[in-house]
């Protein structure tokens, strides 16, 4: 059988294109079919390493575990990585191309269009139905001479489109036609179907409106997808996540979470979000970690910035009073940022030395080369709170440029001293109840009882059960089968 495909386009970022491409994937699986996932060019913090040491988009990740399968770079063959706000760190077939402001990028990208149709067909051997994700918006006109991602990739690979709509954000009958008018006629011939997605309240009100925007934009509407809260990974720093900076005193355990200007990975802090009694804050005050139980600091795609940022924001002296008292967890770059000193002597990023932190006695060299690789193992012994975790399994993925030395001069990957952990493993805690033990000694320490069990991977399972079934109950999925031919 001839591979199928349908290709998922939105009218701006984070209207839920990539959430909807992974319940297409779930859906998919569920009906017996082989699917994969594929973005041909994605611009995200997060991101994951596959068995081989490649790094790939978390979001394609994500959809790969709905599809039920491994993730794999052919999944998404061009990574960009903002290093800054006017340039990213480009990554092709999952390894470091080098850094490029955004205009040689733009001159540059068409080059890569071999790699991305290498990667398509490859999917093509694999699966019965590739789901394709696009990037923004295909009406992005001054952009779109160069177009790789949107409607210049639905032409290469022959896609039909459906294109969603954010109604959350307002103005989705104006997002939904304004989109169709800026495209071409044979762009527009390839939309098969609107989606509005996000609604809150009584479907029927939106009756006329969907009349009307069907009448004039030619296109059928096939779905209005309700707002779901769904503890999905996430793609970018536009995750309504981060926005959540409000203490719940009603909440067993608070968690703090450092909110860097180049935050990246953020998803690490996923596995606490599942458990009840739980309130996870992504801050920027000093004042905001407060009144936490733990605060995490994470990782950075460029960690000498935001380790400046944290000095002149107070964060820095903040993080040391709450150090005295409570535990801090810093992951990959925020685990660079703890130690005595971080030195960039390849000017990965801006060059030169900062004095660290100082909470653990190591010290880090930017390098060269990236470091990506799966890992897998026993904590280390450690002591005082970390106790409830110490030799306990842990499994994830290392994604860093830098190298880590303790006192004895050897690379380490996990340091612990007092309240203050730090590891370069992202992911580490959705591997069994790591997440749980930590959460249960904190509210043991405050003489709350916390009698749960958990196990992650289970529980990220039944949310991508719950995806497709909300999607399945509000779209019409004849109609996309139909489509797709």
């Amino acid at each position: 059988m001839k591979t199928k495909v349908i290709m998922v386009q939105g009218t701006m970022s984070n209207v839920g294109k990539s959430l909807l491409a992974g319940g297409l994937c779930r859906i998919f699986k569920q009906d017996g079919y082989r699917v994969a996932p594929f973005k041909s060019q994605n611009m995200a913090l997060n991101s994951f390493v596959t068995k081989d040491g490649l790094e790939l988009g978390r979001a394609q990740a994500m959809q790969a575990e709905c599809a039920g399968i491994e993730p794999s770079v052919y999944m998404n063959p061009i990574l960009l990585k903002p290093t800054n706000d006017i340039g990213s760190q480009v990554i092709v077939n999952g390894e470091v191309v080098g850094n490029m402001p955004a205009r040689e990028y733009f001159k540059y990208k068409k080059k890569l269009i071999p790699d991305i149709m290498t990667a398509f067909h490859e999917l093509e051997k694999q699966a019965d139905i590739i789901v394709v994700e696009g990037a923004g918006s295909p009406a992005e006109i001054n952009l779109k001479s160069e177009d790789i991602v949107n409607m210049g990739l639905a032409e290469l690979i022959d896609a039909p489109v459906l294109l969603i709509g954010d109604i959350d954000r307002g103005g989705v009958f104006a997002q939904l036609l304004g989109t169709l008018e800026l495209l071409e006629e044979k762009e527009r011939a390839r939309v098969k179907g609107l989606i509005i997605n996000k609604f809150r309240g009584d479907k029927s009100l939106l009756d006329s409106g969907i009349d009307m925007l069907e009448d004039m934009g030619h296109v059928p509407v096939i779905g209005t997808v309700p707002y779901t809260r769904l503890l999905i990974d996430e793609e970018d720093s536009l995750s309504e996540r981060l926005s959540n900076d409000r203490y719940n005193d009603v909440s067993a355990v608070d968690i703090a979470v450092i909110r860097l200007p180049r935050i990246s990975n953020f998803t690490d802090v996923a596995p606490f979000e599942s458990i009840d009694g739980v309130n996870v804050r992504f801050v920027t005050n000093p004042r905001e970690i407060e009144k936490a139980d733990l605060v995490i600091l994470p990782g950075s795609k460029n960690t000498i910035s935001d380790l400046k940022w944290l000095r002149e924001s107070g964060m820095e002296a903040a993080l040391k009073r709450f150090a005295l008292k409570a535990p801090v967890i810093g992951i990959c770059g925020g685990f660079q940022m703890l130690g005595e000193e971080i030195s960039d002597p390849y000017k990965v990023e801006e060059g030169g030395k900062i004095r660290g932190l100082g909470l653990l006695h190591n010290k880090t060299v930017l390098k060269e080369q990236k470091s990506r690789k799966q890992a897998e193992g026993l904590l280390p012994d450690m002591q005082g709170f970390y106790k409830a975790i110490s030799g306990q399994k842990y499994a994830g993925y290392e994604i860093h440029m830098g190298e880590t030395k303790g006192n004895d001069g050897e690379n380490i990957v996990f340091s612990q001293e007092g309240n203050v952990f730090g590891t370069y493993v992202h992911g580490i805690f959705d591997e069994g109840d790591l997440a749980l033990k930590i959460i249960k000694a904190i509210a043991q320490s405050k003489g709350i009882l916390l009698e749960q069990e958990m196990d992650y991977r289970a529980f990220k399972d039944k949310e991508y059960d719950k995806l497709a079934k909300v999607l399945r109950d509000n779209l019409d999925m004849d109609y996309i089968y139909k489509v797709m031919g």
